[in-house]
């Protein structure tokens, strides 16, 4: 008897509680750059390939310093890197931001894939977790309890970032760039900077989202890694009306649906295994299908491509 199956159905909300945290980390740290990106007016579908290439890096530096802090200082530095990439490359004329990010996307899985070859054995230090489970003496309660460090610093961050769009003179100057391209440039702002500014940004957190996939869960790499979760995050700030808090409970959410049929799995429950594995997706669907196209009235920045 596993201690999962010790608990009984107790077991099973808290299973999905620890892997809705695990899982939906990652998720939201995109999510939440794919926000403020999007505030400054443009969209980076290339979020896939810098996950990718910040699990690899965050790993592969991990792996030489014994480090892990430091695999996700390079991984958020490979981040700004591409987002600023994305960011001048858009700022050009005749270049589309979403055709560019689809190329961006390739461009870095497929550089990921290459580079991260000699990667796939190794076992690199992982982060540590903060461990809230150590008043019980169930192992399967204390390792559902024992939280990514990097949840922790992104849902601080995601209320920081909210206060920081709202009441500082950038994250003011930012949403105006996003709302009015020719209002901005009457205040006198360059939009090509905020937006290069807003995009580099957005490639951290997704550089630290892959990090917290190589350094944390599942905590190693390889070239299925992902799962496509940097273009689900794209869609879950639609989910979040771009709102950075509403990234937490989005994370929480889709992460929580990825974790339903591993917690079933650790009671004996196989059955339709494959067809909760792919509730998360199917969940996106849903909801993309039932907000329908938002608008500005819902809290969509006025230069996004979906609005003009």
């Amino acid at each position: 008897m596993t201690d999962a199956s010790a608990l009984g159905w107790w077991g099973v909300p808290l299973a999905i509680l620890g892997g809705a945290i695990r899982v939906g980390t990652p998720l939201l740290w995109v999510s939440l750059g794919e926000t403020v990106t999007e505030k400054a007016g443009r969209i980076n579908l290339g979020l896939e390939g810098t996950l990718l290439m910040g699990a690899m890096t965050a790993f592969a530096v991990s792996l030489a310093s014994g480090n892990p802090w430091l695999g996700c200082l390079a991984a958020a530095g490979v981040g700004v890197l591409l987002g600023m990439l994305h960011g001048a490359l858009c700022s050009l004329n005749r270049v589309n931001d979403t055709a560019m990010g689809i190329a961006l996307m390739l461009a870095g899985s497929g550089l990921a894939f290459w580079l991260g070859k000699p990667l796939i054995q190794p076992s690199a230090p992982g982060l540590p977790a903060i461990a809230l489970g150590g008043w019980s003496d169930v192992a399967a309660v204390k390792a559902s309890l024992a939280i990514n460090p990097l949840f922790a610093i992104g849902l601080v961050l995601a209320f920081a970032t909210h206060w920081a769009l709202g009441r500082t003179r950038f994250g003011l100057r930012l949403r105006v760039v996003g709302d009015s391209e020719n209002a901005a440039r009457a205040f006198g702002l360059s939009p090509t900077a905020y937006r290069i500014a807003a995009t580099a940004f957005g490639g951290a957190c997704a550089g630290v989202g892959g990090a917290s996939l190589s350094l944390v869960y599942p905590g190693a790499w390889s070239e299925a890694l992902s799962s496509g979760q940097g273009v689900m995050a794209v869609a879950l700030v639609i989910f979040a009306r771009w709102d950075p808090r509403r990234c937490v409970l989005a994370g929480l959410l889709f992460g929580g649906a990825s974790a339903i049929s591993p917690a079933l799995q650790a009671l004996g429950y196989s059955q339709g295994y494959y067809l909760l594995a792919a509730l998360p997706y199917a969940l996106t669907l849903a909801v993309l299908i039932g907000l329908g196209k938002p608008g500005p009235s819902h809290g969509a920045p006025g230069e996004l491509s979906l609005n003009r």
